[in-house]
């Protein structure tokens, strides 16, 4: 299969994320893979390969689609600049056009008393998915956005043997809209934000937020919130944007997983600490997190991290799994 464009340095490290599928270093249709820290083959992660990890999963979620995600969104890089506590401004750069634009500036943004108030500025570079670290770092950061991704979209197994990843399209209750008030991102009238796509994204302000970055325009997905769960490159797309892309208090699960993110006094005093569990406190921190060792939706996403480790050939020996004892986040 040739696959869609992308830098040959890119698309060299995020294949070499896939190496090691078992643990007899042998790829599922029992083709021999060579573990080597310098390899670029392009054929290492297969759509066979991709077929084996999730063998349960709905025909929507293709290796293709996956793949054209991963590639064009590594194109695009957003710089995210707040002023005061929640004055923002998005400046959207399309790397293969060379092009900047302003997709987001709020009313209050040149106001004086936002000017005066501390800057906050990072810049979100979708690129870095999978790529940023080590080979080693790379594959369990791939570990773990697959478990999240596995564990949002089960449906009817618990067979521990964790085949049952990407079989949700949206979720099963489709009668929530999920609207809340947004001034910057309203809801379309007659449509739903319900959870869609691989990450199950919801609200309104999230698919006006993602279609922002993803798009370049907040009404695509406000307008269309079914492209999620009907272009299923779309519904991969959804999913790295909010893994990768910060929120106004919690960090990225990217830069948690790959030990980039450092807690604050605050954050310590509150049980968050560097690890996979603390990427299931940003995922559903409020639903899942600070119930104890025993709540099964935090042991099941710890399951698919262990089991898609050991596919990957790698392993997390010091992993803070758990988020038992951390405080969720609250707006």
């Amino acid at each position: 299969m040739q696959i869609p464009n992308m830098t040959a340095w890119f698309m060299a490290l995020l294949l070499i994320a896939f190496m090691g599928l078992n643990c007899e270093n042998s790829s599922p249709n029992n083709a021999p893979v060579t573990r080597t820290e310098t390899s670029t083959a392009l054929n290492i992660f297969t759509e066979k390969q991709f077929n084996y990890l999730f063998p349960r999963r709905n025909k929507f979620y293709t290796y293709a689609a996956f793949i054209k995600a991963v590639s064009e969104l590594s194109k695009i890089k957003v710089k995210v600049s707040r002023r005061s506590v929640s004055v923002y401004q998005y400046i959207r750069t399309d790397k293969m056009l060379g092009r900047a634009v302003v997709v987001r500036q709020d009313d209050d943004w040149n106001e004086a008393w936002a000017k005066v108030k501390p800057d906050s500025v990072f810049t979100v570079d979708y690129e870095s998915f999978c790529t940023e670290k080590d080979i080693r770092t790379n594959k369990k950061e791939l570990a773990a956005f697959f478990a999240h991704l596995a564990h949002e979209t089960r449906s009817g197994y618990d067979d521990n043997e964790y085949k049952d990843g990407l079989m949700l399209i949206h979720e099963r209750d489709t009668s929530n809209s999920y609207i809340i008030s947004h001034a910057i991102y309203p809801p379309t009238l007659g449509k739903k934000y319900y959870g869609r796509g691989p990450i199950q994204l919801s609200y309104n302000g999230n698919y006006g937020m993602a279609s922002s970055f993803i798009f370049g325009d907040k009404n695509v997905l406000l307008k269309n919130p079914e492209l999620v769960e009907t272009d299923p490159v779309v519904a991969f797309k959804t999913a790295i944007w909010f893994w990768m892309t910060p929120e106004t208090e919690k960090p990225s699960a990217h830069d948690v997983i790959i030990g980039k993110w450092h807690p604050n006094a605050d954050d310590s005093a509150k049980g968050r600490k560097p690890g996979f569990g603390m990427t299931i406190n940003i995922i559903n921190g409020d639903v899942e997190c600070n119930k104890g060792n025993d709540d099964i939706r935090m042991l099941n996403r710890i399951g698919f991290y262990k089991h898609y480790l050991k596919q990957f050939g790698v392993s997390d020996p010091f992993c803070a799994c758990s988020c038992a004892g951390m405080l969720p986040y609250k707006y």
